[in-house]
């Protein structure tokens, strides 16, 4: 194990230690969240010792939290206790043995499995001029002391509590289909032939930072003159909680200014690149979760079995292709118009070296 992530109470009476804090969801299952809470019983002073690990989507500051509002809804939570042990014998996984060598007698293990239909870690970009935590969807997991799980007659005091932010991630799955295709015809006023837009992407899977390439026919039947083609990357964000609501945002717009003569044909592949660092004053875009101030890069899209309505934040990405026309005379205003193409695009990182993804997108 080449790292410990810990954090002590302000009492210093118990003490969180977990070996990592990215757990992977495979879409069918997701990596057990596992680790050790060191106890010294000589300052429960009676009370018991408990570790709860919830998913909770925050929308608000903590700092905002004045006049007894809460800023945070947990959408999943369960409740362990840990000291004085239970009896229930489980079986110890390779770290918790490494944490508890490290640990010594004083080592509680804890183990929480993650339901697979819960969102993964994500974050809404805050505007420039914004304070505090972003909105988004977090995971924590927070040891403390207490005489009830979870009574709401009790006041646990800070002092009490050790906690430890954790991500819940995806990684593209390593099987690469062909990409996805689609056409549209069009007529115009004052016209009996279309024009035929086609469309492809030559992959379904793009890992963020890479090209995007968007193959691209036309075969203009009319008299108009195709005069601009605009290539752009939408992001949707669908905010599930007591409402389903979806904010779409551009996060790459490219105008290319290719035209497409009158009854002829064109053909080209066209690259575009969606980036973060490009969009870095949009208030409200989705950005995968981070934990302190590490990068991060636009929030990867939401894979999921479809057999549970999800809460919290889904992603999904679409490549929008889009032909101005014009045609010339009195009525070239009036006649032209817009040729509008979509095709759904999935946006991921790649799993790190080393590690198996073989879960294939439902």
């Amino acid at each position: 194990m080449s790292k410990v992530f810990k954090k002590t109470s302000g009492n210093g009476h118990i003490t969180l230690y977990l070996g990592k804090r990215d757990f992977v969801d495979n879409v069918d299952s997701v990596e057990v969240v596992d680790g050790v809470i060191k106890v010294d019983p000589s300052g429960l002073e009676g009370r018991k010792v408990y570790v709860y690990l919830a998913c909770a989507f925050r929308y608000g500051s903590d700092d905002l939290d004045v006049i007894g509002l809460s800023f945070r809804r947990d959408i999943w939570i369960k409740r362990v206790q840990v000291y004085p042990p239970t009896g229930e014998s489980t079986t110890k996984s390779p770290m918790q043995e490494s944490l508890l060598k490290k640990v010594g007698e004083q080592g509680c293990p804890f183990s929480f499995q993650l339901p697979t239909d819960l969102p993964c870690s994500v974050s809404l970009q805050p505007g420039p001029n914004d304070s505090g935590k972003a909105c988004g969807v977090d995971f924590e997991v927070k040891g403390y002391i207490a005489n009830a799980p979870d009574s709401a007659d009790e006041v646990i005091e800070k002092k009490d509590t050790c906690r430890l932010m954790v991500r819940k991630i995806q990684f593209a799955p390593t099987s690469n289909k062909a990409g996805p295709k689609a056409d549209i015809s069009k007529q115009f006023m004052m016209t009996d032939k279309p024009i035929h837009l086609e469309a492809s992407l030559e992959k379904e899977i793009y890992y963020h930072g890479d090209p995007i390439s968007v193959n691209v026919k036309i075969n203009n039947e009319t008299s108009k003159v195709v005069k601009k083609i605009k290539v752009s990357v939408e992001q949707a964000t669908n905010v599930v909680l007591y409402s389903s609501d979806t904010y779409t945002k551009a996060v790459c717009t490219e105008e290319f200014g290719e035209t497409v003569g009158a009854n002829s044909t064109f053909e080209k592949s066209f690259q575009i690149t969606p980036l973060l660092a490009n969009n870095q004053e949009k208030r409200g875009l989705a950005v995968d979760g981070r934990l302190k101030d590490e990068d991060t890069h636009l929030a990867s899209t939401t894979l999921s079995q479809g057999e549970k309505e999800m809460q919290g934040i889904l992603i999904s990405y679409k490549v929008k292709i889009n032909l101005m026309v014009s045609s010339g005379g009195l009525l070239g205003g009036l006649t032209g118009g817009d040729v509008t193409l979509e095709l759904p695009l999935t946006l991921m990182s790649p799993k790190p070296a080393g590690e198996q993804s073989d879960f294939g997108i439902q």
